[in-house]
């Protein structure tokens, strides 16, 4: 099997070897379907552009309301392409053979989300670069801090797809979830209108939702604020931390498998 030969020692080395050989092969199966993520940059592009006059016309901070929500919007979207990853493989009865190989089932969650993450990285710095050259978003005075904030909410998505990815028994599954998921969540974050605007009901139930979290780190690490991004920012990596850690059990006890399709 590809994780199994050559042997490139044990330990931390091994674990390297194991992680970069899924890593290329799932770079490689998205590099031949892109068409899922260039979506996910070309759709908020044309919304962006579209619906800035009327945010900046109905808020003081239009340029940067419309900007992050669609950001967060359309990376939420993308939990489907990590929950597919991951249920490919289970589809192509291919799952088994990896949870026999030397891999356990951290390095196997890693190595196929590992080109996702990337993507995502890329996708949400592409949104905000093209957010401050074509609709006005000001240029965040602390870059550093705005990189470590989409970091942590790409290593969240992953592994909340990767989670519903041990639940769901089919695509179409995932999908509904996926979908209904993104809207409810990036919607009740505030992404589409500004909290204040909103019910009561819904300002109070925002908390639950990662998407709130996620916009208010956003919309804090582009203002430079970094005391109001580190609060979000932990919440979001505890959540990451809790789903990665939910699926690596579910896979390593079995509950992936392909028979359980």
């Amino acid at each position: 099997m590809l994780l199994d030969a050559p042997r490139p020692g044990l330990g931390v080395l091994g674990s390297v070897h194991r992680i970069a050989a899924l890593a290329r092969l799932n770079l490689l199966l998205r590099l031949r379907d892109p068409g899922q993520m260039i979506s996910y940059v070309a759709m908020p592009m044309v919304l962006m552009l579209v619906l800035r006059p009327l945010y900046v016309r109905a808020l003081d901070a239009g340029a940067t309301q419309v900007a992050t929500g669609l950001m967060v919007m359309f990376s939420v979207f993308a939990i489907s392409l990590a929950g597919n990853a991951i249920l490919s493989e289970r589809t192509w009865r291919t799952w088994d053979r990896l949870r026999v190989s030397r891999a356990p089932a951290a390095e196997l969650l890693v190595g196929k989300t590992l080109p996702l993450f990337v993507v995502m990285v890329a996708q949400q710095s592409i949104l905000l670069v093209y957010g401050c050259l074509a609709i006005g978003l000001p240029v965040p005075p602390n870059p550093a801090i705005v990189l470590m904030s989409i970091v942590i909410w790409a290593f969240a998505l992953l592994a909340i797809g990767a989670a519903l990815a041990t639940i769901v028994r089919s695509h179409g599954e995932l999908s509904v979830i996926s979908d209904v998921g993104a809207l409810t969540l990036s919607s009740l974050g505030g992404a589409l209108v500004p909290l204040s605007l909103m019910p009561e009901w819904a300002q109070v139930a925002a908390p639950a939702s990662p998407g709130y979290w996620a916009l208010t780190m956003m919309q804090s690490a582009v203002a430079g604020d970094v005391a109001g991004t580190l609060r979000p920012a932990a919440v979001l990596l505890a959540i990451g931390v809790m789903a990665g850690a939910f699926a690596a059990r579910r896979l390593a006890r079995g509950w992936g498998r392909g028979g359980l399709m």
